[in-house]
């Protein structure tokens, strides 16, 4: 099983859309692993978003993500990077394919929603960034045998 981290950005909490986005992890088959509500502070978005220190928008990227609450999850299941990639769409949601998460509920550049890791390595970073030891949990799910095969 792959693991990755997603956050629910403060424009998708202010605009209550937590459930709708979780809802649709869920559905697909994905199991939360760890779940917190929390307000990112300046120290860790800085960690968080180092790739891009120096780039025009690093700036906007810290004052936003600090704008407000966050959800962060840890979900898990099969290609969970590629998987949850695909779910959110293209990063700008007017480019966003209907049936993703940014093309059913985004049109902005600035506000996408959704943060979601970019591959297996710097999920495991991302995780460490934001749930410490014991925060991140294994357990099964009933229907494990008609998700976890390849």
């Amino acid at each position: 099983m792959e693991r990755t981290l997603i956050i629910l950005k403060p424009d998708a909490v202010q605009r209550r859309l937590s459930g709708a986005i979780l809802e649709r992890f869920e559905r697909k088959g994905l199991r939360i692993a760890a779940m917190k509500l929390m307000s990112v502070g300046k120290a860790l978005a800085e960690r968080h978003y180092a790739v891009h220190r120096g780039k025009p928008f690093y700036e906007s990227l810290i004052r936003f993500i600090t704008s407000g609450p966050v959800v962060v999850l840890v979900l898990e299941g099969n290609h969970a990077v590629a998987v949850t990639r695909r779910m959110l769409g293209r990063t700008f949601g007017h480019e966003a394919e209907p049936g993703t998460i940014r093309g059913d509920f985004g049109i902005s550049n600035q506000f996408n929603l959704v943060h979601g890791s970019d591959s297996p390595e710097t999920a495991r970073e991302e995780i460490a960034l934001y749930f410490g030891p014991g925060e991140v949990l294994d357990y099964a799910m009933v229907d494990d045998r008609w998700l976890a095969s390849e």
